[in-house]
C-alpha cells in the first residue's frame, strides 16, 4: 500500500503551463486516454466508507483501491492506494461483477504525465474542463505549484467524480458518466464553478 498525496488546479491556459513544466525540466511520458470505471456493491458500501474501487485502461489495464488515511491532511489530497496491472479489462469487469461489484460510474479524460524532481505532474483534459494535478509530498506539491505561479489557496482536493457532482448541482445533466461524448451536447463553462469547486463546497 502506497500513500498518494496530490492536489488540483483548474487551467486557464493548458499550454503555458505546459511549456512551463518543460521549462522546469519536466519529462513527458506521453499523453493517453484513459477510460475509468468505477465500482460499488449492492449497499454502496465503497462511498460509505470514501473508499474507490476503479479499473482503468490507457496503455495498460490497472484495478487501483483507494481508501482514506487515518487521520485528515488539508494541506493535500491524501489517500492509501493498492494498485495491480490486469492483462484483460473486460476479464477483470467479469469478475468484479461475479463478487459482487457492479460498474456505478464511468468517467474519461486525456492525460499528459510529467516526471519533475520525484514528483508527478498530470495535464488532465477532463469533458468539463482542464487540470493539472500535482503528486508528490506536500512540499513538493507547494513548491512546484508556486514555481508555476498557481495560487496555492485555489488548490482542490476533490476528486473528479466529485467535481462532477458540483457541477451537476447547478447544471441540468440528466447523466451519470463523465465521457466526452455525454458533454458534447451539454458543454460546461467550468470557470463559472472555478470558485466553487476551489471551495469544495
Amino acid at each position: 500500500m502506497s500513500l498518494e498525496q496530490e492536489a488540483k488546479f483548474i487551467l486557464t491556459d493548458t499550454e503555458a503551463c505546459r511549456i512551463r513544466i518543460i521549462d522546469m525540466g519536466g519529462r513527458s511520458k506521453g499523453r493517453v486516454f484513459e477510460t475509468n470505471v468505477c465500482y460499488e456493491d449492492e449497499k454502496n458500501s465503497l462511498a460509505g466508507k470514501k473508499s474507490i474501487l476503479r479499473l482503468r485502461q490507457d496503455r495498460i489495464v490497472r484495478l487501483t483501491h483507494k481508501s482514506p488515511p487515518a487521520g485528515e491532511n488539508r494541506e493535500v489530497k491524501a489517500m492509501n492506494e493498492i494498485e495491480v496491472s490486469v492483462s484483460d479489462f473486460n476479464a477483470m469487469d467479469q469478475i468484479l461483477r461475479t463478487i459482487g461489484f457492479h460498474p456505478a460510474q464511468t468517467y474519461e479524460k486525456w492525460r499528459e504525465t510529467f516526471l519533475l524532481d520525484g514528483a508527478e505532474l498530470c495535464l488532465d483534459t477532463m469533458p468539463f474542463g482542464d487540470f493539472l494535478e500535482i503528486e508528490g509530498t506536500p512540499d513538493q506539491v507547494k513548491s512546484i505549484s508556486a514555481a508555476l505561479a498557481l495560487s496555492w489557496e485555489k488548490r482542490i482536493l476533490a476528486n473528479y467524480l466529485s467535481i462532477f457532482a458540483m457541477i451537476k448541482e447547478k447544471e441540468p445533466l440528466t447523466f451519470n458518466d463523465i465521457t466526452f461524448d455525454n458533454f458534447k451536447s451539454r458543454p460546461v463553462e467550468l470557470n463559472r464553478y472555478a470558485a466553487m469547486i476551489e471551495a469544495g463546497a
